[in-house]
């Protein structure tokens, strides 16, 4: 059965996670622990800790699919809604901040609402310590500097260098393993500056990325439409995405850019910036409609699993 390590944070990655286990039990997902907003910046603020948001949400994808692992998935993401200070919070950020609040290592921590839920592979944080994104964006303006995972995700202009703080924080030696032995790695989709591309950020990350033998899917985002509030801005082609990756990690390798055909403006560009990392790119229909920012976990499912197959065959 194929190992697979699943790079990224929020909405993009549980979906890309949500499509894998039907592929596979040996997941890990390797999440960014640098957001800033609602409910995970709240409790930053009080506690010093990570950023849960994006992590319990990998942990109810990956929920067993069973009453009890739905069940509690169900709780875990359940949000409080009310006039006082729980407002916002979700009931599974909580848990963990209170494991964490007890000393508790994060990991253990993880893995022990993992085995609450039953999770299917196992969620890691991306650095040993929590981090702060920024970035420099060129404007219409002039250049302005942008610190925060949310306000880096939506800030218009383009991307001049892209930092986190602390700079070359640790990684977790659980992850670094997982990287190793992994048979398959897949990065996004997600908000590209503040969601994948920091995973390059960590130096001994970027490092297990470069030596490891897995072959690379890099999955591509949907564009969004320009008025839609707290999404990324859907200013850069895939072509741009790929020419950031490329100038963060040269030393790593993509054997697949797996894109929905919508969002290919230049089938010849696009395909020669894939080569160009050693890839090549798979357009295929993966978004859940017509017009929307999300992508279909049945069709990611159905398109990674022949990329996977089809590797095998060659």
């Amino acid at each position: 059965m194929n190992k697979v390590v699943a790079l990224g944070g929020g909405h993009g990655l549980a979906a890309t996670l949500s499509a894998l286990r039907q592929l596979t039990s040996e997941i890990t997902a390797i999440v960014t622990v640098a957001d800033n907003g609602g409910s995970s910046g709240r409790l930053r603020e009080e506690f010093p800790i990570f950023p849960p948001g994006d992590l319990r949400m990998a942990l109810a994808a990956l929920c067993a699919d069973d009453e009890w692992g739905r069940t509690w998935a169900d709780i875990l993401q359940h949000r409080f809604v009310s006039d006082g200070a729980l407002n916002g919070h979700s009931m599974g950020n909580l848990l963990l901040a209170s494991l964490w609040s007890q000393s508790e290592d994060p990991v253990a921590g993880l893995d022990r609402v993992g085995s609450l839920l039953k999770v299917i592979g196992r969620v890691l944080p991306m650095a040993a310590v929590p981090l702060d994104i920024e970035a420099t964006f060129n404007t219409s303006t002039g250049r302005i500097v942008i610190r925060g995972q949310k306000e880096v995700a939506t800030a218009r202009g383009r991307i001049e260098s892209l930092r986190v703080i602390p700079v070359e924080p640790a990684a977790r030696i659980e992850a670094l393993t997982a990287i190793r032995t992994a048979d398959w790695i897949t990065m996004g989709p997600g908000s590209w500056f503040s969601s994948v591309m920091p995973h390059l950020l960590v130096p001994m990350q970027l490092d297990g990325l470069s030596r490891t033998k897995a072959k690379k899917i890099l999955i591509m985002n949907l564009d969004s439409h320009p008025n839609t509030v707290g999404e990324e801005y859907a200013g850069s082609t895939p072509e741009e995405h790929l020419e950031l990756f490329a100038h963060y990690a040269p030393d790593v390798a993509i054997d697949y850019v797996l894109v929905d055909n919508s969002v290919v403006r230049n089938e010849k560009s696009l395909s020669a910036m894939a080569a160009s990392l050693g890839g090549q790119v798979v357009a295929v229909d993966i978004r859940k409609a017509p017009g929307s920012i999300h992508h279909d976990v049945s069709q990611l499912a159905l398109h990674l699993g022949h990329i996977m197959r089809q590797s095998l065959v060659g």
